[in-house]
């Protein structure tokens, strides 16, 4: 039977099921796929905080949300085309995200009766009309793979258990995905257990077959390669693209990096990846708790590295002295936030943009930091080289605030040559800078920057006090005095508001000039609201969009790029924290739009927020 072959211009999947039924790690190869066969994409993790949650429940789900297109994309895409559902419980939980007319591949062996009473389901959907508005497909996933593997040693709940490798087989047909990447890739997760690699693969080929043979599937579909910028890409999260960076900046800084850090979510895989590259000099310390990891970067700082420690909010509560100290000690420390919901533990693997003001002010005392964030998850690797930068060169503590939509969402970057990274080298101090040539004055001053020089310790002559209690300007003698407090309070201020004349002006796109609504953003918003200003802008509106990456000190234009426009609007995931700001620095009545759900904005969404503002003027 030959069957027809239907051309897309994009397409949203999303997998579902237990926590326990792989569907991170179906979606990744799924993810791998699209990226090698060279489409634009975005993906959007959702799991619950428990390493196992429970089986068949709602607060067990988890799900995998990958869109891919031949064109240039900016979210992981509102609302699925394609639902795959392992278990009652994943139909549950994402039905309501469905679109009428999309697909939902159920998986029938888990629609049993125990499954659907977990759930609240007294008739299963299958069987009633309650699933009219969308196109079901009924495919014993479990039993399917359980008989595929009938000639392999495996038990039946091995067998069972490939059942997401099936599943992968049978979109990878469905939508035309190259097969070799998944297969080399159990073949290497594997190499110790090449039987349980062999059935992964059949499982995977069969489930190809099924989509081939079947009558259930009588149309595949084809989404051709985006037209990208000629280069190297690769697929790649907003941690390993951030680890990446912390190395190139390494390099590039010439300073060796040292990782203090204490396991947290969703920060850890920036630990786990920096530890596979000690080639390039890299340490990495796994302390006992929070303090201890910041407190090691900071000494790995005054010992001539770059000192780097990575945590999420209530980290970053723990860390607040040291970060302190660093201020005062004005030393180079890289502090990554990837925020995620709180108060407290909150939710740990959910995303939000709620630790700005913490950043900005979460330390005892005049305590002013840089704070840099990144846009999308490719660009947590630039973003992490400019906090090196600014690092290094004004001797300071920076804050780099990603989050966990970036943190676990990918992208396909372009991999730069080594000859487009800046160069972020600096100068350890090596002799006496007093005015007699023998005196060595810690906390003189760069006439430009402001910053102290760096001495190593052990340096012949450069033996200097350090510490946390106040420092007479110049020399660095231990200071009540209050007129020196304030001169070095000030100073430490000057040196961090100097830092805007170092960074680019803020960018406004404004493809016309006579818009008179701005959308600004910063962090993870930038994606969604890229998206609902192109909506908007198709359907005939005028708008403007900024976005920042500095957020302090913010760039020099940023007050005149908002008294241009009648009206500003800023969505934020948290309940307003850079409204406020800006508000009270420029007097500008800045429109807040707010959601605090865990998860992106939606294009939908703003774009219809946006329309609002606009239709009010």
């Amino acid at each position: 039977m030959t069957k027809q072959v239907q051309q897309l211009d994009r397409v949203i999947i999303r997998f579902a099921g237990d926590s326990g039924d792989g569907m991170q790690l179906t979606g990744d190869r799924f993810t791998s796929g699209t990226a090698e066969f060279g489409n634009d994409l975005s993906t959007l993790p959702n799991f619950p905080a428990e390493i196992r949650a429970p089986a068949g429940t709602l607060p067990g789900v988890s799900s995998f949300q990958l869109h891919f297109a031949d064109h240039d994309i900016l979210t992981p895409g509102d609302a699925p085309n394609v639902l795959v559902a392992m278990n009652p419980a994943a139909l549950k939980a994402n039905l309501g995200d469905l679109p009428r007319g999309a697909d939902i591949i159920a998986n029938t062996d888990e629609f049993t009766k125990r499954n659907l009473q977990k759930v609240g389901y007294d008739v299963s959907p299958l069987e009633d009309d309650s699933l009219a508005e969308w196109r079901v497909h009924q495919v014993p996933l479990t039993s399917l793979t359980v008989r595929a593997l009938e000639g392999f040693d495996l038990s039946k709940k091995d067998a069972e258990r490939s059942k997401n490798m099936f599943a992968l087989g049978l979109l990878s047909w469905l939508y035309h995905r190259p097969t070799e990447t998944t297969i080399k890739f159990l073949e290497n997760k594997f190499a110790k257990r090449p039987d349980i690699a062999k059935a992964n693969i059949a499982a995977f080929q069969a489930g190809w077959n099924y989509g081939e043979t079947t009558e259930s599937f009588s149309v595949s579909y084809e989404v051709k390669p985006a037209k990208l910028p000629p280069g190297v890409y690769r697929n790649i999260s907003g941690n390993q693209a951030l680890a990446y960076g912390l190395i190139a900046a390494s390099v590039q800084s010439k300073l060796p990096l040292f990782l203090g850090s204490y396991p947290i979510t969703p920060a850890s895989d920036i630990l786990h990846e920096l530890s596979k590259h000690k080639r390039f000099g890299i340490r990495t310390f796994q302390a006992e708790d929070e303090i201890a990891g910041v407190g090691a970067a900071l000494g790995a700082a005054f010992g001539g590295a770059l000192g780097v420690t990575t945590t999420s909010g209530p980290g970053v509560a723990l860390k607040a002295e040291t970060v302190g100290l660093a201020v005062t000690t004005e030393l180079p420390l890289i502090v990554v936030d990837v925020q995620r919901a709180g108060p407290s533990t909150g939710m740990p693997t959910k995303t939000e943009q709620t630790d700005l003001l913490m950043a900005m002010y979460g330390r005892n005392g005049e305590s002013p930091l840089p704070i840099v964030a990144p846009a999308t998850p490719s660009d947590c690797f630039d973003a992490a080289i400019e906090a090196t930068r600014l690092a290094v060169k004004y001797r300071t503590p920076v804050m780099l605030l990603s989050d966990g939509y970036l943190a676990n969402g990918s992208e396909p970057w372009k991999v730069p040559s080594a000859a487009e990274l800046p160069d972020i080298s600096t100068e350890f101090a090596t002799a006496p800078n007093g005015e007699d040539g023998v005196t060595f004055l810690p906390f003189s001053r760069d006439a430009e920057t402001l910053a102290r020089p760096w001495a190593i310790p052990g340096t012949a002559g450069l033996e200097h006090r350090i510490g946390g209690i106040e420092k007479a300007d110049g020399t660095g003698n231990i200071s009540y005095d209050p007129g020196n407090h304030d001169k070095m309070v000030r100073l430490r201020q000057a040196k961090i508001d100097g830092i805007a004349r170092d960074i680019p002006p803020l960018e406004v796109d404004d493809p016309d000039g006579d818009a008179r609504v701005l959308v600004i953003g910063w962090g993870s918003t930038y994606g969604p609201i890229a998206a609902a200003v192109r909506r908007i802008r198709k359907s005939g509106g005028k708008v403007a969009q900024a976005h920042l990456r500095h957020l302090n000190p913010l760039p020099v234009n940023t007050g005149e790029v908002l008294r241009s426009y009648d009206k500003v609007l800023l969505p934020e995931i948290n309940l307003g924290q850079l409204a406020l700001l800006l508000r009270a620095r420029f007097l500008v009545d800045i429109i807040s739009y707010n959601r605090v759900r865990g998860l992106p904005f939606k294009a939908e969404e703003l774009a219809g927020v946006i329309q609002d503002v606009i239709d009010s003027e």
